[in-house]
């Protein structure tokens, strides 16, 4: 299988932009909602930030393989479990977002290698934000048409274990539309070894990014996600030097597994 040496950033982001206006150009419509099988919603727009994706990757990588959350076909493990680099899809990533018309959801496109991560866009059309990270290469958002910013830790990573002195401050970043008993304790439990605990509800990847940018501290993630909802952001937050670990351990997360789910994770 030929692989990706030098990642086209400039492409990669110029795909996003443009998936992100197929969605547009249904958001302001009376569209449909449909269910998946998991009971997860799906519309128009989903599928045609799909096609847009995977037409331009094929024509631009075309023996790169695509896994997208949208395939009609997803290649079994035995087929996968070869794959050394691949595109890992999210074409709309907080679809209740988008149903709910607030803008919190995100266009997602993410290169895999070996397992890992190597570089990822993530694209909030509604928001014109665009986050992209690349391993070795580093970080960045670009808000509009303003300059893109590189992205770097500013201060100590936040972590649940983090002495009660260890700052006096912290910011947690949480799920908008998938609040947990679990997320409950664990604010609960910050605020007694911080004097200030701010809890900031986020849809989609924007939360992983809303780390990584510096905006939050910590993002603990208690319920199930998929590798597609994680992998373009997981690439920024690496990039800035940012990590994200599954539930009780030092272990980052990993993709391209026999099952696609998600371990319950926290970026800091």
């Amino acid at each position: 299988m030929n692989r990706i040496d030098v990642v086209d950033a400039e492409f990669l982001q110029a795909l996003a932009r443009k998936a992100g206006e197929a969605i547009l150009e249904v958001y302001g419509t009376d569209f449909d909602v449909e269910r998946k099988a998991d009971a997860s919603p799906l519309t128009e727009a989903d599928l045609a930030a799909h096609r847009v994706i995977a037409d331009g990757l094929t024509e631009r990588y075309p023996e790169i393989p695509i896994l997208s959350e949208e395939s009609t076909e997803q290649d079994s493990y035995e087929v996968r479990r070869y794959w050394t680099q691949f595109w890992m899809v999210d074409p709309l990533d907080g679809t209740k977002e988008f149903v709910k018309r607030n803008g919190q959801f995100t266009v997602n496109i993410a290169l895999i290698e070996n397992c890992r991560p190597r570089a990822g866009v993530v694209y909030a059309p509604v928001l014109d934000l665009l986050y992209y990270g690349e391993l070795g290469q580093g970080a960045f958002k670009k808000e509009g048409a303003g300059a893109a910013q590189r992205l770097t830790v500013a201060s100590p990573n936040a972590s649940p274990n983090a002495s009660p002195n260890a700052r006096d401050r912290l910011v947690i970043a949480g799920s908008l539309s998938h609040p947990t008993p679990e997320m409950d304790a664990f604010i609960a439990e910050s605020r007694v070894k911080y004097k200030e605990v701010e809890f900031v509800a986020m849809g989609s990847s924007l939360k992983i990014c809303m780390v990584a940018d510096g905006r939050a501290d910590v993002y603990p993630r208690f319920g199930p996600t998929m590798e597609w909802d994680t992998a373009a952001a997981h690439a920024v937050a690496s990039a800035a030097g940012r990590k994200v670990l599954r539930h009780g351990s030092d272990q980052e997360l990993s993709y391209n597994k026999p099952d696609l789910h998600n371990d319950w994770f926290l970026v800091c």
